[in-house]
C-alpha cells in the first residue's frame, strides 16, 4: 500500500522484563474515580456514573524521560494513575468478563495544563487540550496481568515530597466496572489503555523537578521537566 505521507510511527509502552513492547492503539481516562479528589475538585463523588476523555497516543511518555514544560499553561499538575492495557476488545463487556481483556497493569501519570482546563470549565467548553497535549501521558512499564492483578496503595512524589498516596481500593468504580461502562461507550481492542482516575492530592510540578508515580508490585512512572 502506498502512502502520500510515510505513516507516522507507532506508539508504544515498554514490557517489564521483555525486549518487546506493547503497541498502543488509543488512550481512554476516566475522571473523579476517588472520592476525595471528586472532593478537592469540588464535585459530589456519589453524584454521577463514570466519565471518561482522551488523549492521543502519540502523547505517550517513556518512565525516566525527561519532557519540556508544556507550552499555554503556567500551572501543569502530575495525577497518579493506575493504567490498564487491554489485550483483547468487544462492545457491551460484562462486568465479570472484563477482566478477561486485560494484558498488563503499569503505573502512570496523568499530566493535566490545570489552568487551561478551569478557563475551558467556566467558559462551558470542552477541555481537550488541557489533558490530550504532547507528551501528556506518562506510563511506566507494563507488568503482564498472568502476574497478578496489582492491588496495595498508589503514591506520588514531586521533588522527593509526597504529595498522593491512596489504595487503589478507594476507587470508586473498580477496574472491571470502568472497562464494562467504557465498552457499552465505544469498541474496545487489543492496545487499548485506560487511565483509571486519581487519588486526592494533584497539584503542580515546576520547571526542574522530578514527579514519580509507585505502585506496590509495579514499575514507577518517573518524569522529569525540563
Amino acid at each position: 500500500m502506498d502512502f502520500v505521507l510515510p505513516p507516522p510511527p507507532v506508539a508504544s509502552v515498554a514490557v517489564a522484563g521483555d525486549s518487546r513492547r506493547f503497541a498502543v492503539r488509543r488512550i481512554f481516562c476516566v475522571g473523579r474515580n476517588y472520592a476525595e479528589h471528586a472532593r478537592e475538585m469540588g464535585h459530589d463523588p456519589n453524584a454521577e456514573p463514570p466519565f471518561f476523555f482522551t488523549k492521543p497516543a502519540d502523547a505517550l511518555v517513556e518512565s525516566g524521560a525527561t519532557i519540556p514544560y508544556p507550552p499555554a499553561t503556567a500551572d501543569l499538575h502530575h495525577e497518579a494513575e493506575l493504567v490498564v492495557a487491554l489485550g483483547a476488545g468487544g462492545s457491551f463487556v460484562p462486568e465479570d468478563g472484563a477482566e478477561a481483556l486485560i494484558w498488563g497493569y503499569a503505573a502512570g501519570n496523568d499530566l493535566t495544563r490545570r489552568d487551561v482546563q478551569a478557563e475551558a470549565k467556566a467558559a462551558r467548553r470542552p477541555w481537550d487540550m488541557a489533558k490530550g497535549f504532547d507528551r501528556s501521558a506518562v506510563v511506566g512499564a507494563l507488568r503482564p496481568a498472568s502476574l497478578g492483578r496489582p492491588e496495595g496503595r498508589i503514591r506520588c512524589s514531586v521533588a522527593g515530597r509526597l504529595t498522593q498516596a491512596a489504595l487503589l481500593s478507594d476507587m470508586i468504580w473498580p477496574v472491571p466496572a470502568i472497562i464494562s461502562h467504557l465498552s457499552r461507550l465505544v469498541e474496545l481492542a487489543p492496545g487499548d489503555l485506560v487511565f483509571t482516575g486519581t487519588p486526592a492530592g494533584v497539584g503542580p510540578i515546576a520547571r526542574g523537578e522530578t514527579c514519580t508515580v509507585e505502585i506496590d508490585g509495579l514499575p514507577p512512572a518517573v518524569v522529569t521537566v525540563g
